[in-house]
Protein backbone atom coordinates (compact mmCIF):
# COMPACT_ATOMS: atom_id res chain seq x y z
CA UNK A 1 0.00 0.00 0.00
CA UNK A 2 1.15 3.68 -0.76
CA UNK A 3 2.41 5.27 3.01
CA UNK A 4 -0.12 8.27 1.48
CA UNK A 5 -3.19 7.64 0.47
CA UNK A 6 -4.87 10.06 -2.43
CA UNK A 7 -8.13 11.66 -1.14
CA UNK A 8 -9.35 12.35 -4.57
CA UNK A 9 -10.40 16.05 -5.43
CA UNK A 10 -12.08 15.95 -8.54
CA UNK A 11 -8.73 16.05 -10.58
CA UNK A 12 -6.56 14.33 -12.38
CA UNK A 13 -3.73 13.27 -10.31
CA UNK A 14 -1.42 13.33 -12.83
CA UNK A 15 -1.06 9.65 -12.97
CA UNK A 16 -3.90 8.61 -15.12
CA UNK A 17 -5.93 7.70 -12.04
CA UNK A 18 -9.09 9.39 -11.64
CA UNK A 19 -9.86 10.98 -8.78
CA UNK A 20 -13.32 11.92 -6.97
CA UNK A 21 -14.46 14.20 -3.88
CA UNK A 22 -14.80 11.79 -0.84
CA UNK A 23 -12.59 8.82 -2.31
CA UNK A 24 -9.94 7.37 -1.12
CA UNK A 25 -7.39 5.29 -4.20
CA UNK A 26 -4.49 3.34 -3.04
CA UNK A 27 -2.16 1.26 -4.85
CA UNK A 28 -1.72 -2.32 -3.98
CA UNK A 29 1.12 -4.62 -4.36
CA UNK A 30 -0.44 -7.55 -6.02
CA UNK A 31 -2.49 -8.11 -8.99
CA UNK A 32 -6.00 -7.50 -9.11
CA UNK A 33 -6.98 -11.08 -8.85
CA UNK A 34 -4.70 -11.01 -5.69
CA UNK A 35 -6.04 -8.38 -4.36
CA UNK A 36 -9.57 -8.98 -4.61
CA UNK A 37 -8.76 -12.42 -2.89
CA UNK A 38 -7.22 -10.79 -0.01
CA UNK A 39 -9.93 -8.16 0.38
CA UNK A 40 -12.11 -11.28 0.38
CA UNK A 41 -10.16 -12.91 2.83
CA UNK A 42 -9.63 -10.24 5.19
CA UNK A 43 -13.67 -9.01 5.41
CA UNK A 44 -14.22 -12.96 6.20
CA UNK A 45 -11.79 -13.21 8.98
CA UNK A 46 -13.12 -10.38 10.69
CA UNK A 47 -16.91 -11.99 10.53
CA UNK A 48 -18.67 -9.25 7.33
CA UNK A 49 -21.00 -10.64 5.27
CA UNK A 50 -19.96 -10.49 1.36
CA UNK A 51 -22.95 -9.31 -0.31
CA UNK A 52 -21.66 -9.06 -3.72
CA UNK A 53 -18.81 -8.96 -6.21
CA UNK A 54 -19.61 -7.77 -9.05
CA UNK A 55 -16.46 -8.73 -11.64
CA UNK A 56 -16.59 -5.79 -14.09
CA UNK A 57 -13.90 -6.79 -16.77
CA UNK A 58 -16.17 -10.29 -17.11
CA UNK A 59 -19.23 -8.58 -17.53
CA UNK A 60 -17.40 -6.57 -20.58
CA UNK A 61 -16.40 -9.55 -21.67
CA UNK A 62 -19.58 -10.63 -21.96
CA UNK A 63 -20.56 -8.57 -24.52
CA UNK A 64 -18.08 -8.80 -26.55
CA UNK A 65 -15.64 -6.19 -25.10
CA UNK A 66 -12.82 -5.53 -23.04
CA UNK A 67 -11.36 -3.52 -19.92
CA UNK A 68 -8.63 -3.81 -17.17
CA UNK A 69 -9.38 -5.79 -14.29
CA UNK A 70 -12.03 -4.30 -12.47
CA UNK A 71 -14.41 -5.40 -9.15
CA UNK A 72 -16.49 -4.53 -7.00
CA UNK A 73 -16.63 -6.19 -3.60
CA UNK A 74 -19.67 -5.13 -0.74
CA UNK A 75 -19.55 -6.20 2.19
CA UNK A 76 -20.64 -5.04 5.37
CA UNK A 77 -22.32 -6.40 8.81
CA UNK A 78 -25.97 -5.83 10.33
CA UNK A 79 -24.97 -5.28 13.42
CA UNK A 80 -22.70 -1.93 12.88
CA UNK A 81 -24.47 -1.09 9.60
CA UNK A 82 -28.17 -1.01 11.04
CA UNK A 83 -27.66 1.25 13.77
CA UNK A 84 -26.09 3.95 11.39
CA UNK A 85 -28.72 3.52 8.96
CA UNK A 86 -31.51 4.41 11.82
CA UNK A 87 -29.75 6.96 12.77
CA UNK A 88 -28.97 8.48 9.01
CA UNK A 89 -31.34 7.05 7.20
CA UNK A 90 -29.98 8.35 3.50
CA UNK A 91 -26.61 6.72 4.31
CA UNK A 92 -28.19 3.41 3.65
CA UNK A 93 -27.77 4.58 -0.36
CA UNK A 94 -24.27 3.74 0.15
CA UNK A 95 -24.11 0.98 3.03
CA UNK A 96 -22.80 -2.04 3.09
CA UNK A 97 -19.46 -1.01 2.05
CA UNK A 98 -18.16 -1.05 -1.28
CA UNK A 99 -14.19 -1.38 -2.43
CA UNK A 100 -13.22 -1.12 -5.67
CA UNK A 101 -10.31 -3.23 -6.87
CA UNK A 102 -9.14 -2.03 -10.31
CA UNK A 103 -6.31 -1.89 -13.04
CA UNK A 104 -5.35 1.16 -14.91
CA UNK A 105 -4.42 1.00 -18.17
CA UNK A 106 -0.49 0.41 -17.28
CA UNK A 107 -1.34 -2.25 -15.48
CA UNK A 108 -1.32 -0.76 -11.65
CA UNK A 109 -3.35 -2.11 -9.38
CA UNK A 110 -5.63 0.22 -7.18
CA UNK A 111 -8.12 -0.13 -4.58
CA UNK A 112 -10.99 2.68 -4.27
CA UNK A 113 -13.37 3.57 -1.80
CA UNK A 114 -15.14 6.36 0.08
CA UNK A 115 -13.65 7.69 2.97
CA UNK A 116 -15.51 6.80 5.68
CA UNK A 117 -14.99 10.37 7.10
CA UNK A 118 -16.61 12.02 4.68
CA UNK A 119 -19.54 9.41 4.39
CA UNK A 120 -19.92 10.23 8.17
CA UNK A 121 -20.06 14.26 7.24
CA UNK A 122 -22.32 13.89 4.61
CA UNK A 123 -24.99 12.20 5.86
CA UNK A 124 -24.84 13.50 9.48
CA UNK A 125 -23.48 10.28 11.57
CA UNK A 126 -23.67 11.03 14.80
CA UNK A 127 -19.95 10.93 16.18
CA UNK A 128 -20.27 7.87 18.57
CA UNK A 129 -21.37 5.64 15.19
CA UNK A 130 -19.01 7.22 13.00
CA UNK A 131 -16.57 4.54 13.92
CA UNK A 132 -18.99 2.13 12.17
CA UNK A 133 -17.81 2.64 8.70
CA UNK A 134 -13.58 2.80 9.68
CA UNK A 135 -12.93 -0.59 9.44
CA UNK A 136 -12.53 -0.51 5.58
CA UNK A 137 -9.36 1.20 5.88
CA UNK A 138 -7.73 -1.44 7.78
CA UNK A 139 -9.50 -3.96 5.85
CA UNK A 140 -7.68 -2.26 2.09
CA UNK A 141 -4.92 -2.05 3.96
CA UNK A 142 -4.51 -5.43 4.90
CA UNK A 143 -5.37 -6.76 0.81
CA UNK A 144 -2.84 -4.31 -0.80
CA UNK A 145 0.28 -4.66 1.69
CA UNK A 146 3.08 -6.85 0.28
Amino acid sequence: MAARPHYGDGMSTGTGRPAAPGLVTVTSAHSADETISRLEAAVREQGLTIFARIDHRANAWGVGLDQPPAYVLIFGAPKGGTPVMLAAPLIALDLPLRALVWADAAGAVWVSYHDPAALAETYGVPAELAGNLRGIVTLVEAAGRP
